[in-house]
């Protein structure tokens, strides 16, 4: 029992701590040593879990990056209220409440697709599994929110969710280039302005 945990507890730091390399370093350029040496483990300890950086880099997906986007960007659009209002906290409030670490490093699953391309179909398959859950809870939400008529009905859920997602993932990564939220800004002005285009 003791040896179960003691693994778990290993294992939860290698994937914290190669969480947090990919996401400062980028995924190419962080290796299995420099996440060992981090965690102050021997290279052992890594091939006891997993059989290569592919292995873990799929399980750092599945785990840290997907878990962040549902907590963060998915779950709260299935609350209780009006649908065009949990729509505009879900996308402006959750930028303004960025700290800076995570303005200055983009979003995390975006900095993977980003470096990525299309070298690894494993690591587009599970990010884009994460896209879909977010694309699809954007649509029921905004169906919903026809529904209620709060939201328009004459537009299209599945263009708006993907539009939303597109434009959302694409300031996380632009802000990185600045140093300070003016940019961020002035986007939130002009996801205001489309906002209102839907609003019933």
């Amino acid at each position: 029992m003791q040896q179960d945990l003691k693994s778990t507890i290993t294992k939860q730091l290698i994937i914290d701590t190669a969480f947090s390399l990919f996401y400062e370093n980028g995924f190419k350029t962080t290796s299995i040593d420099k996440i060992m040496k981090a965690t102050t483990m021997s290279k052992g300890a890594f091939y006891h879990h997993y059989k290569n950086k592919k292995e873990l880099g799929l399980e750092v997906i599945s785990l840290k990056v997907q878990k962040r986007v549902v907590d963060g960007m998915i779950l709260p659009l299935a609350e209780k209220g009006n649908a065009f209002e949990i729509l505009e906290q879900v996308f402006i409030k959750r930028l303004k409440d960025f700290p800076f670490y995570d303005k200055q490093h983009g979003c995390p699953m975006n900095n993977l697709i980003n470096e990525i391309g299309d070298d690894e179909s494993a690591y587009q398959s599970a990010l884009k599994c994460i896209i879909e859950k977010w694309k699809n809870a954007l649509v029921k939400l905004i169906e919903r929110g026809k529904k209620e008529k709060t939201i328009k009905s004459d537009i299209s859920s599945k263009a708006v969710a993907i539009y939303l997602i597109s434009a959302f993932e694409g300031i996380r990564g632009i802000r990185k280039l600045y140093s300070t939220d003016s940019i961020l800004n002035d986007y939130i002005s002009g996801l205001s302005i489309y906002l209102a285009q839907i609003k019933n």
